[in-house]
């Protein structure tokens, strides 16, 4: 995978996480959502992560799918420990060289920092001012699939007790905590911040931008320096095959390779050829959610169909949605099996339905919303299995 620095971007989202840009509200907490795949992880470490130390901020990075087996609020208080650890022993040092027996850090210097986020430990608050002042830095904590911290009652904890931190840390002009929270659904991570029980209810969810026109050119540069020979590039057959991928350069590059290597047997232009390449993957790509679809049970289907038509609204038990069951599957359905379809469909690998602490349901992947979109758009909802499409036509 090449290289490729989105710097002018991460500058800009810096200065706004410090407050220091006129309008917006980023220094409050930046919430940004990308589809899978898009760069999203790459941008937070390679470019943002760096000039926000470059600029003399401390930054704690933590990706809550990292180990999806354990849980979110644990995972961040980890990550804040493994940043403190140093910091408190650079203190601990200075201490003994001064021959000081007290200081205004002495009370955490024999913290376990095992403990923090637990009952007899530093609490997440304490734990940040603790880094703030032992550092003598601003702190940046950049969570990533924020959502992910909503499946348990420690994670959703973990988000209100940060939170609770900005607001005791910062102060008009003075940014001294800056949180980033990034995740692949929209639909999940703005849970954190639509409603009055929400952690950072009032934020507002932005969409990153996917990768352009100048990831385009760079690529497109790089091809004609390796390959004169294929100069002048079709920089716009480029960006449709791009647009194909939906956005993802991990697939991009991958087909870009083929079409590239000195063994692929082309006939055509090789930007013909990642074009075809791009629509075959999208073909593969629904032909797999629509086996994924059509391999679940008739009261799996219902209920995953009713959630993805509703999105954020969809509520499993209601009346108007057990009623939408039952006319879809020409019977009753009770509770108890809706329940059971749910818990299928959650335990499923790789699993189709995401549950947050609360109780609340959504899709796991947000590819399955935008194919049901596309679907019922072109009057093509539901999909129907093969055998029975071709007995129709007989």
């Amino acid at each position: 995978m090449i290289a490729f620095r989105r710097t002018g971007l991460a500058q800009e989202v810096a200065t706004a996480m410090q407050g220091r840009s006129l309008l917006g509200d980023a220094h409050n907490g930046l919430f940004l959502a990308a589809p899978r795949r898009t760069g999203k992880s790459t941008f937070l470490q390679s470019d943002l992560l760096p000039v926000l130390e470059a600029r003399g901020v401390v930054v704690v990075y933590v990706d809550l799918w990292a180990d999806p087996h354990r849980d979110p609020g644990a995972l961040i208080a980890d990550a804040i420990a493994r940043a403190l650890e140093p910091q408190l022993g650079m203190i601990a040092r200075t201490a003994k060289k001064a021959d000081v027996d007290k200081l205004s850090l002495a009370g955490w210097l024999q913290v376990d920092t095992r403990r923090i986020g637990k009952l007899d430990g530093l609490t997440l608050v304490d734990a940040l001012r603790a880094l703030h002042e032992t550092s003598g830095k601003p702190i940046a904590l950049i969570i990533d699939e924020a959502q992910h911290a909503l499946t348990s009652e420690a994670g959703e904890a973990a988000m209100t007790s940060l939170k609770s931190a900005r607001d005791q840390l910062n102060r008009p002009g003075d940014v001294r905590l800056m949180l980033v929270m990034s995740g692949s659904d929209r639909d999940k991570l703005i849970r954190l911040v639509n409603s009055n029980a929400a952690p950072f209810f009032g934020s507002q969810v932005q969409r990153m931008p996917p990768l352009g026109p100048d990831f385009i050119a760079h690529v497109a540069s790089l091809i004609e320096s390796q390959r004169p020979s294929l100069a002048p590039v079709d920089q716009a057959a480029l960006q449709g095959a791009f647009d194909a991928f939906g956005h993802r350069p991990q697939f991009f590059m991958a087909a870009l390779g083929q079409v590239l290597s000195p063994l692929a047997d082309l006939s055509v232009r090789f930007e013909v050829a990642l074009l075809q390449a791009a629509v075959d993957r999208q073909r593969e790509d629904e032909a797999q959610l629509e086996a994924d679809f059509l391999g679940l049970r008739p009261t799996e289907q219902v209920v995953l169909w009713r959630m993805l038509e509703l999105g954020a609204r969809f509520r499993p038990y209601d009346a108007e949605a057990l009623r939408f069951y039952t006319d879809l599957l020409a019977q009753p359905i009770t509770v108890p099996a809706v329940q059971r379809a749910l818990e299928s469909l959650r335990q499923r690998m790789p699993a189709l339905v995401w549950k947050s602490a609360r109780g609340e349901y959504a899709v796991e992947d947000a590819a399955m919303h935008r194919w049901f979109q596309a679907r019922h758009e072109a009057g093509q909802w539901p999909p129907v299995p093969q055998a029975v499409l071709a007995a129709s036509t007989t």
